[in-house]
């Protein structure tokens, strides 16, 4: 087993490979930082000051929308523009090993031997809003790594799915013609998050009905805000198995980051990030001591905790009185 500090010196080498170029240190320290959070805050103060050139793209939506094909199309659309793309897929986690299972990076096999085009399957974990929370901190390795793009496709989108908006600069939303993806974007507040709504496969029957569904929904939505802007999002259509309307979804999310950049809305959505990124951090770190002191059950929290087991308080009341007793805060936040 390797030990905490030989981690750390290997996690720093690497960084420093990934810095000056070495494509096989960013894949192992991925491995590092999906695997290891220690890692992951090692290595935090040394890519934030690159991050921030990047343009991140999220690509959400129901399960067979589409999304693979379309970001295959997309980016090879982008390389042939000359921009160097990241792709991260978000995919199942196998109930037998806990990792991602691979179906994205089998379907975009002709991008494998591209120097200019990485791509890494990711496992959801379990996580409830679609996105673990090693995404944002692979999202920062690209980003350090100066790629020009970085495409985050979602598992398949719910109705609490939405975590895409805390990490994109740019969303992406891609609908079917096929009956029920109108009550699927209701739903899911899709309206609310899509800076770009997409419906994928207009060859099929009821695409154009969508659109206008759509667009319909569109102007009778409030989404416009602090968020968003003064963007107008566009309805667009696409068959990306074709390249379809793949030039013209290049355009808009083009269109989109120069409207946030000159708005200043992109250095907002920027901010929220770090400050969700933050708010989880601590609030991950702060369970994790939390069940560390209840497993023990000693001190202010063992004794408190002892009384929510013999019924005496409520768990209700229990979290209120340890948030108003310093010393059981005290001894929460300062167990390692």
């Amino acid at each position: 087993m390797i030990g905490p500090d030989i981690q750390q010196a290997q996690s720093l080498e690497l960084l420093q490979r990934m810095l000056d170029g070495d494509e096989r240190a960013l894949s192992k320290l991925i491995t590092l930082v999906e695997y290891s959070p220690t890692v992951a805050a090692e290595i935090a103060d040394h890519t934030s000051r690159r991050a921030g050139k990047s343009h991140r793209v999220g690509i959400t939506g129901p399960p067979g929308a589409g999304k693979s094909t379309l970001v295959d199309a997309l980016t090879m659309l982008l390389r042939s523009a000359g921009h160097t793309v990241a792709i991260m897929a978000i995919d199942p986690t196998s109930p037998f090993t806990g990792g991602a299972v691979l179906g994205d990076r089998v379907r975009m096999q002709q991008h494998y031997l591209d120097r200019g085009v990485f791509i890494r399957s990711i496992a959801t974990r379990g996580a409830s809003g679609g996105l673990s929370r090693s995404v944002r901190d692979i999202a920062n390795l690209f980003d350090a790594f100066q790629k020009d793009f970085i495409l985050i496709e979602t598992v398949g989108v719910g109705q609490n799915e939405v975590d895409i908006l805390e990490e994109a600069d740019t969303t992406i939303v891609v609908l079917t013609p096929e009956s029920g993806d109108t009550m699927q974007a209701m739903k899911a507040g899709l309206l609310e998050i899509a800076d770009i709504l997409v419906v994928n496969k207009r060859d099929r029957p009821g695409a154009e009905a969508l659109m206008m569904d759509l667009e319909g929904m569109l102007q009778m939505s409030s989404r416009q805000g602090e968020w968003h802007g003064d963007w107008e999002v566009p309805v667009l259509s696409t068959q990306s198995d074709h390249g379809v309307g793949i030039a013209e979804l290049l355009e808009s999310i083009k269109q989109h980051r120069l409207a946030i950049t000159e708005s200043g809305v992109l250095n907002q959505i920027r901010q929220q990030r770090r400050q969700a990124h933050f708010i989880q951090l601590a609030v991950e770190e702060i369970r994790r001591r939390l069940q560390i002191g209840v497993s023990e059950m000693s001190g202010p929290l063992g004794l408190l905790f002892s009384k929510v087991l013999d019924g005496e308080l409520s768990p209700y009341s229990a979290a209120l009185s340890l948030l108003e007793d310093r010393e059981a805060l005290a001894a929460v936040l300062t167990r390692r």
